[in-house]
């Protein structure tokens, strides 16, 4: 029997729970300016991370396509800039955004939230000086990232990452 998906609330429990393991944590090797990930078995068939931040280091606007998440600080502080609103699924390229729909969250150890398909955002570590680390979860795996750049009120989709890609 095929267990059930994991819900967002699933997904922010497990990456609660890994990012409170201290031991854990620490044996995530932390490289001077490169970002440095081990995969986790996350929960019930989802793909989970836990990631090193360097400081400075970011991920770019881009979104989980068709899939849910969550992510916690767990050490370190991370900002998450997200857009609140639903991007159209395919078929465009550029868009124009209205104002109102940015949304900015700091996120210190403890910290993290969950998110539902399409789910546009950029996650950074802004401190000049210290190394953040987090833990992440998705389901289903990650079938395609879609990345973004952005200048000022306008998105630009740039391209669509699937896991053959990078194979």
């Amino acid at each position: 029997m095929t267990p059930a998906a994991p819900s967002q609330a699933d997904l922010l429990a497990y990456v609660r729970r890994v990012a409170a393991d201290r031991e854990l944590i620490a044996t995530l090797p932390l490289a001077p300016h490169d970002c440095t990930w081990v995969r986790l078995d996350g929960p019930q068939g989802s793909e989970a991370w836990l990631i090193g931040w360097p400081p400075g280091s970011g991920t770019g606007w881009h979104d989980h396509a068709d899939s849910i998440g969550a992510f916690v600080s767990a050490s370190g502080e991370l900002r998450e800039d997200s857009l609140a609103v639903r991007l159209p699924t395919d078929g465009w390229r550029t868009l124009e955004l209205t104002d109102g729909v940015d949304r900015k969250r700091l996120l210190p150890a403890g910290r993290g939230r969950a998110f539902g398909q399409h789910h546009v955002h950029e996650v950074l570590n802004a401190s000049p000086d210290r190394h953040a680390v987090s833990v992440h979860a998705y389901y289903p795996p990650l079938p395609r990232i879609r990345r973004y750049s952005r200048s000022g009120p306008v998105l630009r989709l740039e391209q669509v990452e699937r896991p053959e890609d990078c194979q």
